[in-house]
């Protein structure tokens, strides 16, 4: 049995994509050992393989990533594998460097454009050497894979490396029956807006999604998960004197995530069209909102209104003003034809987009490594 150490730099909560790797590996009778971090609000995980998660003294900026590049870098040197995975460029450099000292098969998951985020697009010097890892890196690699086929597509021309698509699609939602006395508790008779993920930070259309809440009728939003501007979002809400309408809930297991969005009207995905990253994303919760079989409200990102316009399953809006949205909110919510319509939609599309589909191009990657 070969043993493959995968490796991220989150805390592994409510990272779905590492978590759906790593059944399918497992599905392949890989040996897995997974290392993440623990910080000092991280929930419990249990998994059925070897999980490691490092107390780190520093959970930020740039000390943070040299203790856990460097106590990475010491434990890829030091346990038996056969092979690394690392994702996203912020665990590639320990990995590679461990990949050639002891002649290990690396395989690199990105999950995103990661030099392109805004949080390092405003501090070009901290990208710059994000940048020159990226460039010394990606052109030795021989096994790639990304969420999406522009963002293979950017790659594969920016560095001459072939670079396959895995997308980070939600698995299928077998059990679509919603909790009725969670309904009754967290939306009455009310309509229910969702906004949804690990990564709600700056430019992803939280802040509008509260606003606009003062001009929504009879619904309630519920933003669930984390990022660095939940703080602000609270602020907002008590500013405005939306706490009846807007409900911040921090992040929460997978299973609990569901029964919320399987209980709400709308799914909204928001980001602005800031930098390439978001430009060139298609967020892991519009396929959650699909297995819930929800309309989803885009922003009008390329790759999203792309995938909502062709599957017919929600609205995009070129908008972030905050009165406009809550207008086209309201026709959305109470518009009985247009959302019989997406409901049949997101039927088809729930059987489509799921990952013991996706999961094969997985398989196929791992069963032909080179």
């Amino acid at each position: 049995m070969q043993r493959i150490i995968i490796s991220a730099t989150n805390d592994l909560v409510t990272d779905q994509r590492v978590k759906k790797v790593c059944k399918t590996l497992l599905d392949l009778n890989f040996d897995i050992l997974l290392i993440g971090r623990k910080l000092p609000n991280s929930l419990a995980v249990e998994r059925n393989y070897k999980i490691i998660r490092m107390s780190l003294l520093f959970n930020k900026g740039f000390l943070f990533y040299a203790e856990y590049n460097i106590r990475l870098f010491l434990k890829l040197l030091f346990l038996k594998s056969d092979i690394l995975l690392a994702n996203d460029l912020d665990t590639l450099l320990p990995n590679f460097l461990v990949s050639k000292l002891l002649s290990k098969k690396l395989v690199y998951d990105s999950h995103e454009l990661f030099t392109e985020v805004p949080e390092l697009t405003s501090r070009p010097k901290v990208r710059n050497i994000w940048l020159k890892i990226e460039k010394a890196i990606i052109p030795k690699l021989k096994n790639i894979y990304t969420v999406n086929d522009k963002i293979a597509d950017l790659y594969s021309e920016k560095y001459h490396v072939p670079v396959q698509v895995v997308q980070n699609i939600s698995p299928n939602l077998i059990n679509k029956n919603i909790d009725i006395s969670l309904s009754n508790k967290t939306k009455g008779n009310k309509k229910m807006l969702i906004l949804q993920g690990s990564g709600i930070n700056i430019d992803r259309g939280a802040e509008e999604a509260v606003l606009m809440m003062q001009y929504v009728k009879n619904a309630v939003l519920y933003i669930i998960g984390s990022g660095d501007v939940f703080d602000k979002l609270k602020k907002y809400v008590k500013r405005y004197q939306l706490k009846e309408k807007v409900i911040i809930k921090d992040k929460m297991s997978y299973k609990d995530l569901m029964e919320y969005t399987k209980i709400a009207d709308l799914g909204l995905s928001l980001d602005k069209g800031t930098n390439l990253n978001y430009e060139y994303s298609l967020p892991n919760k519009v396929f959650d909102y699909i297995q819930a079989q929800i309309p989803i409200l885009a922003s009008n990102r390329e790759v999203v209104a792309e995938f909502v316009t062709k599957n017919n399953i929600g609205y995009i809006t070129k908008t972030h003003n905050t009165k406009e949205l809550g207008e086209i909110v309201n026709k959305i919510l109470f518009d009985k034809e247009l959302n019989r319509t997406w409901g049949k939609n997101l039927i088809k599309a729930a059987e489509i987009y799921t990952w013991e589909n996706e999961s094969k191009k997985l398989k196929v990657i791992f069963n032909n490594l080179k």
